[in-house]
């Protein structure tokens, strides 16, 4: 009947600890469960394209941003907090890098430059 006891003691006191042992496995990263990395974009444009293929627009569908508006100047730049849009007389647009110091250095320069004065 000693064995008994024994072993019953034994187990009581076993049995928890393992247990123990598996929360703070789990708790601590014995069993980290794999999450997905993030993958580079590729270095090709087949993703653009697929986009652009899939993009519905019945009006003018803007290739920077792919958004569907009226007419070519009505497109967005891409990155507004730093880029500046330009609109031409002929109906275009270009987005630049907003110039340094002044408000409008970029147009301005645009400007200068297609007047043939820098």
């Amino acid at each position: 009947m000693d064995l008994i006891h024994y072993l019953t003691a034994f187990l009581f006191l076993v049995l928890p600890a393992s247990a123990q042992f598996q929360f703070f496995e789990q708790m601590f990263g014995g069993q980290q469960q794999q999450q997905a990395q993030p993958q580079n974009a590729g270095s090709d444009s087949a993703w653009f394209q697929q986009q652009y293929e899939a993009a519905h627009c019945d009006k003018y569908l803007c290739p920077a941003t792919l958004s569907c508006v009226h007419f070519p100047h009505h497109c967005p730049c891409a990155f507004p907090a730093v880029e500046d849009k330009v609109e031409f007389g002929d109906g275009s647009m270009v987005c630049v890098s907003k110039g340094g110091w002044a408000e409008g250095e970029a147009s301005r320069k645009i400007e200068l430059a297609r007047k043939g004065l820098i």
